[in-house]
């Protein structure tokens, strides 16, 4: 396995983290067959930490090309806000409300995205920072994801955060595994079976 580098994000590295966003968008595997607007997820869990949040998003660089990243804030209700205020009016228009209920993927992530009040949970107001991580398949299992937890923890220490939540999907077991041992621990949200809610102190 090649030696890898974190370090921060540069904006030239957005189509990269667009990329991986899509092709590790369904519980770790590849989402670009489940969605036809292809820069609906990455609207919504990459490029907006990106924009709003530079200074907390963090890449894993293998020779020059970006093939993982960590991201978040330090502020959830804050971020929550800056969305709808900084981020929403310039991907709106892309991505526009569908009519009558959800009924196809693309149509429930477009109501998430036009609801950034949905980011968050009361339940984890004890867990202002949050975070989303993804690799692409070949870079999980070497150590790499630890890393860059570990990189983004101590920036959000840093920036007055002393505990972190993150939300995945109640069936991808397989990153459960890796977060237990990344000593994070349940937050019960009885009103979200389909979702985990796992926090832990942003202390290295």
């Amino acid at each position: 396995m090649p030696s890898c580098v974190i370090r921060p994000y540069r904006p030239e590295d957005r189509d990269a983290l667009y990329d991986i966003c899509r092709r590790t968008g369904a519980n770790g595997g590849d989402a670009r067959s489940l969605y036809q607007d292809q820069d609906l997820l990455p609207d919504i869990f990459a490029g907006p930490y990106a924009f709003l949040e530079p200074g907390l998003t963090f890449v894993l660089d293998d020779s020059g090309r970006v093939v993982g990243y960590v991201l978040g804030t330090s502020d959830t209700a804050r971020y929550s806000q800056e969305v709808r205020d900084k981020w929403l009016p310039l991907v709106a228009d892309k991505h526009p409300l569908p009519g009558g209920e959800p009924g196809t993927p693309d149509a429930a992530m477009t109501e998430y995205l036009h609801h950034p009040e949905l980011i968050g949970h009361p339940a984890v107001a004890d867990y202002p920072a949050h975070l989303h991580i993804d690799l692409l398949p070949g870079y999980q299992g070497h150590g790499y994801g630890r890393a860059l937890l570990n990189t983004l923890f101590a920036a959000l220490a840093k920036a007055g955060a002393d505990r972190v939540h993150l939300v995945m999907s109640t069936a991808n077991t397989g990153a459960r595994i890796f977060y237990d041992r990344m000593g994070f621990h349940r937050i019960p949200v009885p009103d979200r079976p389909e979702l985990t809610f796992l926090g832990r102190s942003t202390a290295v």
